[in-house]
């Protein structure tokens, strides 16, 4: 089994792009959901005593744990401390899962992927990319989202020209979903090859 992990930056279309891959027939991991799950169950309790007042009626309240560690480095290593293991343990056993299905791909889907070291853990990343105007649009469409809000996530992440330097293969969203799904079969098409 190949296991290919699947990044991009803010607004680039990464959760699209994991459908896209989905629909082909790979087996698809999504941090982002393993993270949701966890603020619902395992995760909570841990978070509660390290950050009192973030858990309401069980669950994760994302809002007070942001205002508890966003811009503040030292919090946010604590949280991480906290969710990336946990997090580790259901990406592993996502593998075992597709292993066990005889899965021929598996897309881990990570938005910190070159961020957290997980680059190590993959055959090939893929970086899904868009221009930084398409990807601002986006973003600050989203409700809720402020210029700040905005600006604090970009800091967090590995500017996109490093992850485009860093990749196997690019899916550039910004030019349409026809030509994103042409490169993502393009890509299976050669992991099929190196398989």
């Amino acid at each position: 089994m190949i296991v290919v992990g699947l990044t991009g930056s803010i607004g680039m279309g990464k959760s699209t792009t994991a459908a896209m891959f989905a629909r082909a027939g790979a087996a698809v991991y999504d941090a982002d959901s393993a993270v949701h799950a966890l603020y619902r169950g395992a995760a909570a309790p841990k978070i509660e005593a390290a950050f009192p007042g973030t858990v309401v009626d069980g669950v994760v309240d994302r809002k007070a744990l942001g205002a508890q560690v966003i811009g503040k480095p030292e919090a946010m290593a604590r949280l991480e401390a906290i969710v990336h293991p946990l997090v580790r343990g259901s990406e592993e056993a996502f593998l075992e899962a597709a292993r066990a299905s005889a899965a021929r791909v598996a897309v881990l889907d990570i938005p910190l992927l070159f961020e957290t070291g997980g680059a190590a853990r993959v055959h090939a990343s893929v970086v899904v990319t868009a221009s930084a105007e398409v990807q601002r649009a986006r973003v600050l469409a989203r409700p809720g989202m402020t210029e700040d809000a905005f600006a604090a996530i970009l800091a967090k992440q590995m500017p996109d020209a490093d992850k485009r330097r860093r990749a196997h293969f690019l899916v550039d969203t910004g030019h349409g979903l026809d030509m994103a799904r042409r490169s993502v079969a393009a890509i299976l098409r050669a992991l099929s090859a190196l398989a």
